[in-house]
């Protein structure tokens, strides 16, 4: 009965609390104007979480179209579905912008193996965009495992013949795990560009991902000026493969390894970027944008990776309309194509931009995921970098900690400029790599309140950007 009554006590202790921290949530002390923009912020999560649509969007783009690789049929749908949402959603104009992009497809299912002591070994693998097949019979040679692009540059000659077995891991101690992909990142993108000059028969890689799981993870890849006849076929395998893989070469270093990949890279096909905006009421000349890209990889569903950040970005518009929050500038929502493997929806998206002489205040691009809310990093000048640093009183009460200095992201990265702030979306890092670029990128691992909580974050500092951004002349450092 004691125990009973403790837990009880606890319970009402700890309801106690969070009801405090609410209560000192709301009464912060702000100045008059901070205190309009506390309500207006705690508006725009409340209506995320009680009345938000990016769950149900994401729901749609990711089971009734599912992957949408640049070039695909189920990328052409993916516009078809991206300009008649903007409708619904009530912008006042949409309108697609034409764009040639590349066209790789992998074709038939990739397969892999490899014998050891007389057992045979099916190795989970996929080929890396851009890649070449392997002939129709596949690849059998000997391995050579190293563990950077440095190591392979190094052996040199001696890849001549081989299949270069790349095993740099993920360094697991450092926190941020993008930064943990980019630390090896590099061997996905350039070991065929390193190995085929030398020779090499191909290339393998392990997976981008913290976990040691059997799901082979894609991406981008390039042969950068080699000529064609030093192209090699190039693929990642499973990241508990390349365990297994690493050990069976220390029992058996000569033990060789079959591959069959049937990828091929066709000619340029037309595609769009799919663009909405709102008037703004005051300088509807500036133009503040808020996107993410459409496309995604083929093996799952691009859920994380960028359904969510286009969800997310629509979801910014429509908060601001639910709530007939008027902004003096515009916002364009702009759905980018082929962020994967080309930017070429970026690349055409600014220079349009700048043909067509506008002008271009912030961007604000969801890149990384779905997940739990962290905060924002800023690639701005000095003045606007402190002006974003300041608002963070006002959006630490949401989980928004971090607004540090740092890449807003690929997309919104050719409208950079001294006097254009741009924002790249923080969420929580550490499940992301999971799922990125592999066929776990699923609807069912986006969790709905972490989507809205996003949603909302994004349109915060959307709100503050366009209320304070250019009160403020932004002046050289």
């Amino acid at each position: 009965m004691k125990k009973l009554l403790l837990l009880f006590l606890s319970s009402i202790l700890l309801i106690s609390c969070n009801q405090k921290q609410e209560k000192i949530i709301d009464n912060t002390q702000f100045s008059a104007e901070e205190k309009i923009d506390s309500t207006n912020i705690k508006t725009l999560f409340n209506t995320a979480l009680t009345e938000g649509k990016s769950y149900e969007w994401l729901r749609d783009l990711t089971q009734n179209i599912g992957g949408r690789l640049s070039g695909s049929p189920e990328a052409e749908k993916a516009v078809i579905w991206g300009e008649k949402l903007m409708k619904e959603v009530g912008l006042d104009s949409v309108w697609l912008q034409p764009v040639m992009v590349p066209h790789w497809v992998r074709g038939e299912k990739e397969v892999a193996t490899y014998t050891i002591n007389d057992i045979q070994k099916d190795v989970p693998i996929c080929a890396l965009g851009f890649s070449i097949a392997t002939p129709k019979t596949g690849i059998l040679a000997e391995v050579i495992e190293v563990k950077s692009l440095k190591e392979a540059e190094e052996i040199g000659e001696k890849l001549r013949g081989k299949i270069i077995f790349f095993n740099g891991a993920f360094d697991n101690t450092i926190i941020n795990t993008f930064q943990a992909y980019g630390g090896c990142a590099g061997q996905r993108y350039a070991g065929a560009m390193v190995c085929g000059k030398f020779g090499a028969k191909a290339v393998i890689v392990r997976s981008m991902t913290n976990s040691i799981d059997d799901y082979p993870h894609t991406g981008t890849m390039s042969y950068g000026d080699l000529p064609k006849e030093q192209y090699i076929p190039t693929a990642a395998i499973s990241s508990r493969a390349a365990e297994i893989l690493s050990t069976d070469l220390k029992k058996d270093p000569t033990l060789k390894f079959y591959f069959k990949q049937n990828c091929e890279t066709l000619a340029d096909a037309p595609s769009f970027n799919v663009v909405g905006e709102i008037k703004g009421a005051k300088t509807p000349e500036n133009i503040m944008v808020v996107g993410g890209h459409l496309d995604s990889w083929d093996l799952g569903e691009g859920a994380h990776d960028d359904g969510a950040g286009i969800v997310q970005s629509l979801e910014v518009a429509y908060l601001f309309k639910k709530n007939n929050i008027k902004l003096k500038n515009t916002l364009r929502v702009v759905f980018f194509m082929n962020e994967e493997n080309g930017i070429r929806g970026a690349l055409k998206y600014a220079e349009l931009a700048k043909l067509n002489k506008e002008k271009h205040i912030a961007g604000l691009e969801s890149d990384e995921g779905g997940h739990t809310p962290r905060g924002f990093s800023i690639d701005a000048n000095t003045v606007n970098t402190k002006l974003l640093q300041s608002w963070k009183k006002l959006l630490t009460p949401y989980g928004l900690h971090d607004l540090d200095k740092g890449s807003s992201g690929a997309d919104i990265s050719p409208l950079k400029a001294e006097n254009v702030t741009l924002v790249g979306y923080k969420p929580d890092s550490q499940r992301y790599f999971d799922y990125h670029h592999s066929s776990t990128d699923t609807f069912d691992k986006v969790n709905k309140r972490e989507l809205e909580l996003g949603s909302a974050s994004m349109a915060s500092i959307i709100y503050l950007m366009d209320k304070y951004l250019y009160n403020n002349t932004p002046v050289k450092p």
